[in-house]
């Protein structure tokens, strides 16, 4: 008796097993699609942490090294050595500190 007679019933294990593997190709496939789709909902919807001012107004002379917002302060890291605190706005000087002096 040969295999292609006609009369093959596949196993009701295999048969089983091949149901349960095609549920999980397709739970899988759902999976991903909704991450993805999670995903690109959240990149959309990026919103910048804390807005920078246009401009500051770092007195004459003074090299900037580093910025950074605190909230409703702006302090900025001179290459002479300071720190300058301004307000939110960047326009009025709030505080300077010297560092390593």
């Amino acid at each position: 008796m040969s295999d292609h007679d006609g009369d093959y019933r596949e196993p009701p294990n295999l048969r089983l097993l091949r149901r349960l593997v095609t549920a999980l190709l397709l739970v899988m496939i759902v999976g991903f699609i909704a991450i993805a789709a999670f995903l690109i909902i959240q990149v959309t919807n990026l919103k910048p942490a804390h807005d920078f001012p246009d401009a500051i107004n770092v007195p004459e002379g003074m090299v900037p090294t580093a910025v950074t917002r605190g909230d409703g302060w702006i302090a900025v890291v001179t290459t002479s050595g300071e720190i300058l605190i301004f307000d939110a706005s960047g326009q009025e000087l709030l505080q300077s500190i010297a560092v390593g002096q």
